[in-house]
């Protein structure tokens, strides 16, 4: 990466990172809505700890694809409005490695915060410690590849009347494969049978979604202003 281009990857980062921090509230009810949704099954479903860790991956996947999903409409909403995405498509640098930044952004403030409380909601379903670290690793490769998904959603509806509701219609087919895998890793460590396998997919998942997402998210956010 050259000089230039780091510096516009830095420079938008930084700027969309103080904007979340600005608007605090928009990433406390993404976390929360993820903990307190997660926190509700224990209470639903009762105490019985064979059916907690039977639930557990389901669960607090399902959970954290739902927060990710709702925080998606922040992320070119507010650039569209001021005139942000026009001054970056028109940046010498490409449009496709500023909005790699915004996900970057999107998911150090939507995405990391689930990561590093989803094992502790975990202890609420009697995990054991091999399932919780899988958990822990299973987001950790998972949710960035939700950022990068939902983003080619959210471009793609940019503008549009009912922007949410055409996001999550667009998005939720393609969040499938993801939440297969990590609920799965999760389950398959509790049962002891590995879960590399599932691991591996994520981690291809997410390669794939770093190698085409971003141009995709850039083709879209063209058609957009357009």
């Amino acid at each position: 990466m050259q000089a230039g281009a780091a510096a516009a990857f830095g420079a938008v980062l930084h700027r969309d990172l103080l904007i979340a921090y600005r608007r605090r509230a928009d990433v406390l009810t993404t976390f929360f809505f993820f903990v307190i949704v997660v926190s509700l099954f224990p209470l639903g479903v009762g105490p019985e700890p064979e059916t907690l860790r039977e639930i557990a991956p389901g669960v607090v996947w399902v959970s954290a694809l739902l927060a990710a999903m709702l925080s998606l409409a922040r992320m070119f909403s507010g650039d569209f409005a001021d005139g942000t995405l026009e001054q970056l498509v028109l940046a010498p640098q490409p449009l496709s490695l500023l909005v790699l930044a915004k996900v970057a952004a999107h998911w150090l403030t939507a995405g990391l915060p689930l990561v590093l409380v989803g094992p502790l909601l975990g202890l609420q379903f009697d995990l054991p410690a091999d399932a919780l670290g899988v958990l822990l690793a299973s987001l950790l490769v998972g949710t960035p590849a939700l950022s990068l998904i939902g983003a080619v959603g959210a471009a793609l509806t940019l503008g549009t009347r009912g922007s949410g509701a055409l996001t999550a219609l667009l998005v939720l087919p393609l969040y499938v494969p993801v939440l297969i895998f990590g609920a799965g890793a999760v389950v398959a460590a509790a049962q002891g049978t590995g879960a590399g396998g599932h691991l591996s997919l994520l981690g291809a998942m997410l390669m794939l979604s770093l190698v085409f997402a971003p141009w995709a998210i850039a083709a879209a956010l063209k058609i957009s202003l357009e």
